[in-house]
């Protein structure tokens, strides 16, 4: 099974392709949807939609696992983060990709061990569970500890 994992963001979307062996979980390809902050945020919502696409037809995920919506002390931050989560799930969904979601604390805990770790505690422990070397963006770690999740949890 190969599984998409999204990390939502305006400025970066972290994104992380990973397939479930018989020895255990491969990394497929990993990276970071990117868009300048002087470009509209209309514009923005585009680039990442017509971006994921791009992921989905170039590998063609049986599943996707997006971080579910959390609070935020910023309201318009809030509203722009729910923008981006739409246009993400609107390009799952147009090609019949099953979404799974899951909250931060429940991602922290699947890859870490702890709802409170930090970005750079998550970091490394993705590279340890995938058994790479690669240094990954905090998105993008993100977004493969997502997946991670999702792969744990689909066991059951």
């Amino acid at each position: 099974m190969l599984a998409l994992g999204v990390d939502p963001g305006s400025r970066a979307t972290g994104y992380g392709l990973v397939e479930k062996g018989d020895t255990g979980l491969v990394l497929v390809d990993a990276g970071c949807i990117t868009s300048t902050a002087r470009a509209p945020f209309y514009e923005r919502l585009y680039h990442i939609y017509e971006s994921v696409k791009d992921v989905i037809n170039r590998y063609h995920p049986d599943e996707m696992a997006i971080e579910d919506i959390f609070y935020a002390k910023n309201v318009r931050t809030s509203l722009r983060l729910g923008h981006v989560r739409g246009v993400i799930l609107v390009a799952a969904v147009q090609y019949s990709i099953r979404i799974f979601e899951y909250t931060p604390l429940e991602i922290k805990k699947s890859v870490v061990g702890y709802g409170g770790a930090t970005k750079e505690q998550v970091r490394s422990m993705v590279s340890i569970i995938l058994n790479t070397d690669r240094t990954f963006s905090l998105d993008t770690s993100d977004a493969l500890a997502t997946v991670i999740c999702h792969m744990n949890w689909s066991r059951f």
